[in-house]
């Protein structure tokens, strides 16, 4: 396998990870930027979070990418009931 030498910045491949963290597969992602598949890989596990539960125990990518959609759910949810609330507000 020849090594074509190309380098790519830390932001880039943060970028690349947010992006599939995101839920953008890997195929895509790779199709899309020019990358080889296993190089996506590589930079998952540098850079992908995992986060500490308790000692020796972490949470799997898939639980990481629940909680997140959860948490997006979430916030819009609140922002929708902060318009709410001041729109109830202001009838009063």
């Amino acid at each position: 396998m020849a090594h074509n030498g190309k380098r790519y910045t830390e932001e880039f491949k943060r970028q690349i990870i947010d992006l599939y963290l995101a839920g953008k597969p890997v195929a895509q992602l790779a199709e899309e930027y020019g990358l080889v598949e296993q190089t996506i890989y590589k930079w998952k596990k540098l850079y992908a979070p995992s986060i500490k539960i308790e000692e020796n125990q972490s949470v799997s990518l898939k639980d990481y990418k629940e909680l997140q959609k959860k948490v997006q759910q979430l916030e819009m949810e609140n922002e929708i009931l902060k318009k709410a609330t001041a729109i109830f507000a202001r009838k009063q």
